[in-house]
């Protein structure tokens, strides 16, 4: 971040940086499924095996990551991880068989765990130490990664088809943003509620090198990060496929599903650090979640593409807010809370697509799609239960 003098803004950069790093990272490697299938001569269902590899390590990343945030800290962690996923790029290129590329996905699912949580806790570090809003800003610069490589996808298609070749500059460009972005990152965590008191330092940090069961609030916010990502994921993978074959779109107008949902997601994220400002994170979530789910159902009734599209820009605008809010108030509840929210929403992101996709050969893609309206409805039930912060920029109340 050479250049950038002030403070709060070089920080943000840096960490924005990891979010599209993540972007890029997991949109590089899932944009090549169609050739590492055809190079590993993979049927349909060991396919779908592979993709919920990467959630399953993504789960199983839990109790690791508690322990590295603890000895590393995020900053560390964030950099650690992101040379892992770089180098992962091309060891799933390498892979020589499926059992291989297997356990390179898994141990992707892991490094993205990882990184998941050390750069939501910097995001949630950097709104606490500048008193200012920033974590949805942050997260629309993973959908901009995506973006990136889809890009890059494209332009080396037109090159060469060769996987090697295109992680192999994917993973330069990786390497390059993590040298370049980690001089900016914050050196100090968001401190834990009664962290650094002389008269409990001693037995809170022994009590917090212990894992501990849950919190019933820490639960509701996985419940909730979950929730929203399986509503996310969905409308990524499977918004096309109902555009052709439900409602008969057009090949011009079919790809328009995601496209709509993308562009709201980025735009919300881009202004919902002001609304939660203004709002707070809790209304932001219940109301947004809400309109989601209650357009997407509408949508699904009415049928038709215009209908459809409408409900897709419902459900990008709606759930765009839910995982940034949601990250903070895990991140104030301590390490183990941040760590169970995100590997729970990693895990909703990556196999919420499958189960649609279970429900929809099982019935048909309007019940699949009735269960992403729904799933956004329970994030909304869910934001009742969790006892939300202040925002960055709301001052604390005070005491006399």
């Amino acid at each position: 971040m050479l250049g950038v003098r002030d403070p709060f803004h070089r920080a943000q950069l840096a960490i924005a940086a990891l979010f599209c790093f993540l972007g890029f990272q997991y949109a590089t490697w899932a944009s090549r499924l169609p050739a590492i299938k055809t190079e590993l001569g993979l049927s349909e269902a060991e396919l779908g095996l592979l993709l919920m590899a990467c959630g399953a390590g993504a789960a199983a990343s839990f109790p690791l990551v508690t322990v590295l945030m603890r000895r590393l800290g995020s900053r560390r962690l964030a950099f650690l991880s992101a040379v892992c996923l770089s180098l992962l790029l091309l060891a799933l290129a390498a892979a020589p068989n499926y059992p291989v590329a297997l356990a390179v996905v898994c141990c992707d699912g892991v490094a993205v765990g990882c990184l998941n949580v050390a750069m939501n806790a910097q995001g949630a570090a950097l709104e606490a130490t500048h008193r200012r809003t920033a974590m949805s800003r942050l997260h629309a610069t993973f959908s901009a990664g995506s973006l990136f490589a889809a890009l890059l996808a494209s332009g080396v298609n037109t090159v060469t088809t060769s996987v090697a070749a295109h992680f192999g500059v994917a993973a330069v460009i990786l390497l390059l943003l993590v040298v370049l972005t980690r001089s900016g990152l914050l050196t100090e965590d968001r401190k834990e509620k009664g962290e650094g008191e002389e008269s409990g330092e001693s037995t809170g940090e022994k009590r917090r090198s212990k894992w501990t069961v849950p919190t019933r609030v820490t639960l509701w916010m996985g419940f909730a990060m979950v929730f929203g990502t399986v509503t996310e994921g969905a409308m990524n993978d499977w918004s096309a496929l109902y555009m052709k074959d439900v409602v008969d779109a057009s090949a011009q107008l079919a790809p328009m599903g995601i496209a709509v949902v993308s562009v709201m997601m980025v735009l919300a994220r881009l202004f919902a650090d002001g609304w939660r400002s203004r709002w707070g994170d809790g209304r932001i979530v219940r109301i947004g979640s809400a309109v989601g789910g209650v357009g997407l159902a509408l949508a699904l009734l009415t049928g038709g593409v215009v209908p459809a599209l409408i409900g897709f820009a419902c459900v990008g605008l709606g759930v765009a807010a839910v995982t940034p809010c949601v990250y903070v108030a895990a991140a104030g509840q301590g390490t183990q809370a941040l760590a169970l929210v995100a590997a729970m929403g990693t895990t909703g992101l990556l196999a919420g697509p499958a189960l649609i996709g279970f429900i929809a050969s099982a019935s048909n893609l309007v019940w699949g799609m009735g269960a992403v309206a729904v799933s956004a409805l329970l994030v909304s039930l869910c934001a009742t239960r969790i006892s939300w912060p202040k925002t960055a920029a709301e001052p604390e109340p005070s005491t006399v």
